[in-house]
């Protein structure tokens, strides 16, 4: 299923969502989706590479199969040479390199190749580049805190500044993430964004309740990026 971003409306109904959140609690949440975390260059080449190296290794485990392949390019008519073979090796090696790599320009394949470990740690590692731009001591009282969405990868991260930290395990932040990508599974990207900041509005206000002083610091909107 290919992830659709929000519309306008459903844009401006995550941003309702994380004001009424912060009615309860002087803590500032900040809404990020992404189309994806990385691009995965380091991937495509990776299984590029792999494949080009298996042919050498295909044809030193198999040598009658570039001898049969070089006697039909000859019809019949000639004999394998070293240097056909040698030709024959560097052509082969080369053209799967090449078919592997641009095949890898297709993101959605490029993404289901690459291992979930590094999925989630360059979903992890976005998430905390943008936080400390755009949301890390940008309040008065530390109190802002990330919910990161790549839309890619179908992962979340949600990243809070000391003042949260201090006072909220990161395990609370479980169920939050839950029902996120519970609804982002079934392409309601919005509505999971709204379920997150729901569940992240309702811990904060139990834990970092609303002072009497406390102004808006962040902006409520959702981000694209």
């Amino acid at each position: 299923m290919v992830m659709q971003k929000p519309s306008p409306d459903q844009r401006l109904a995550v941003g309702a969502a994380v004001h009424a959140a912060e009615a309860g609690t002087s803590g500032e949440i900040v809404t990020i989706i992404a189309d994806r975390s990385d691009a995965y260059h380091d991937v495509a080449l990776h299984w590029a590479l792999l494949v080009a190296l298996s042919v050498p290794i295909l044809f030193a485990a198999a040598p009658d199969l570039p001898v049969a392949i070089i006697g039909r390019l000859y019809g019949g008519w000639g004999s394998a040479e070293v240097r056909d073979l040698m030709l024959l090796t560097f052509a082969a090696t080369t053209a799967a390199f090449l078919i592997v790599r641009y095949g890898l320009a297709y993101m959605p394949l490029r993404l289901r190749l690459t291992p979930e470990a590094t999925r989630r740690r360059r979903v992890r590692r976005r998430a905390l580049d943008l936080f400390k731009v755009g949301t890390e001591a940008r309040t008065a009282g530390r109190t802002g805190i990330l919910i990161y969405l790549s839309l890619g990868e179908r992962m979340a991260e949600i990243i809070a500044d000391e003042a949260i930290h201090a006072k909220v395990a990161d395990t609370e932040w479980g169920d939050a993430m839950a029902a996120m990508i519970a609804e982002v599974r079934e392409g309601r990207i919005a509505d999971g964004m709204i379920a997150a900041v729901g569940r992240v509005g309702a811990l904060l206000a139990q834990h970092l309740p609303r002072a009497d002083d406390d102004v808006n610091e962040l902006p409520d909107r959702l981000i694209e990026l």
